[in-house]
């Protein structure tokens, strides 16, 4: 039987992949966000998973204002690194698994989630930069991936209950699959951040903090909170912070934090990551 052994989230900057790519990883600015990811690198050693299923926003690369998917599970073969205006990331292609890919799909629609399915698509940064902070440089990404796409571009986004929903359905789906897998699942984007307008370069440390403890503490409270605090408190890119939910609901009512980082600056964003393993 499949399981879900972890669930990770991280921030996907687009910065971060810049710089590993170009060989800045060692500079002072950017060697204490590098230094961040070096327990889950080393824990992603020890665990090997077979399977991620990785949570994340596409940014116009994939998908734009003529087709805008709520949520959407790519069952393709492979797929790759999306050319966003500076040509692709010099990363391996993302071999997907279209056998748990398709049994998910199926699953959460017969459990009444509307998925929509992609065979298809470049992937930018927001999926290929987790796998570079967890998994570093290599030839080929030790991991076969699931991409689970999800609009928090354009209003309306899902609300944090609903990903929350999709993640505990995520789960269901998992454990219904007949092969051994070690699966973990990623929630991705975020912390506080805004890109444009007045508040550009919002960060909100204490804000980010508290949702950290929340993950573990009170995720309850976390599910019900209102697009608009995600807006208001994390500036309007915090709002890729209900990815994160999707993978927590998927770990079950409680849930063991074994690492967490948080580093100010990367760019402009607050980078946020924590492990957690699912509870009895």
């Amino acid at each position: 039987m499949a399981r879900i052994t972890a669930g990770i989230a991280s921030s996907h900057i687009p910065a971060v992949g810049a710089a590993l790519d170009n060989g800045k990883t060692g500079d002072a600015y950017w060697q204490p966000v590098f230094a961040g990811y070096e327990w889950v690198k080393a824990f992603e050693r020890d665990e090997k998973p077979d399977v991620v299923i990785l949570v994340f926003n596409d940014h116009a690369s994939a998908f734009d204002m003529k087709f805008i998917p709520t949520f959407a599970i790519g069952c393709g073969e492979e797929y790759a690194p999306a050319d966003e205006g500076w040509g692709p990331r010099p990363v391996p292609k993302v071999e997907g698994h279209p056998d748990l890919a398709w049994h998910i799909a199926q699953s959460l629609i017969l459990d009444e989630f509307d998925m929509t399915i992609i065979n298809e698509m470049d992937v930018d940064h927001g999926l290929t930069v987790p796998l570079s902070v967890m998994f570093g440089q290599p030839e080929a990404w030790p991991v076969k991936v699931i991409p689970l796409a999800v609009n928090v571009v354009t209003y309306p986004p899902p609300s944090g209950n609903r990903c929350w929903a999709l993640g505990e359905a995520i789960a269901r789906a998992v454990a219904s699959y007949g092969e051994d897998l070690n699966v973990q699942i990623w929630g991705t984007g975020g912390m506080s951040h805004q890109l444009q307008g007045p508040r550009a370069g919002l960060i909100n440390k204490p804000w980010d903090t508290a949702f950290l403890d929340k993950l573990t503490a009170d995720p309850d409270a976390l599910r019900h909170m209102p697009h608009i605090e995600y807006l208001r408190e994390a500036g309007s890119e915090g709002i890729e912070l209900v990815m994160w939910l999707i993978m927590r609901g998927a770990l079950g009512a409680k849930a063991e934090e074994l690492h967490r980082f948080y580093h100010v600056p990367a760019s402009n964003t607050a980078v946020g990551h924590i492990v957690l393993r699912p509870g009895d």
